[in-house]
């Protein structure tokens, strides 16, 4: 059984940096794209950011040039660093794998979620 772990939320200032990480503690998963999702207080999860088993990486507007995401795909591992956080960047923070990039940065995972972290960001 796969199970996705994140770790790495917490309280910090407006304009500091986080880095989430996500690890799959379950059963090994193969050539899976992996991705980070956001959830504001009261809204849906949307799409962050995701990086393909060999590498590729998609961003969203709001993280492109902001977060950085990398990852282990053969220990199903996923990194989110995040700078110049604002409040609007606060909320559940959660990891994802799909079998295709595609599926994660078009929000329709057909995979595994983790539990999410939260992340507050005081302005």
């Amino acid at each position: 059984q796969v199970r996705l772990v994140e770790s790495g939320g917490g309280l910090v200032q407006a304009g500091d940096s986080l880095t989430l990480s996500c690890a799959n503690r379950g059963a090994a998963l193969s050539r899976y794209a992996m991705g980070w999702f956001h959830q504001a207080p009261g809204k849906g999860r949307t799409f962050i950011a995701g990086i393909s088993w060999h590498g590729i990486a998609q961003y969203s507007a709001s993280a492109q040039g902001r977060f950085t995401i990398t990852g282990d795909s053969d220990r199903n591992t996923v990194q989110l660093q995040m700078n110049g956080l604002t409040a609007e960047d606060s909320g559940l923070y959660y990891c994802a794998a799909s079998p295709m990039l595609a599926e994660i940065v078009g929000n329709r995972v057909n995979g595994y979620w983790g539990q999410g972290t939260q992340v507050t960001v005081s302005s």
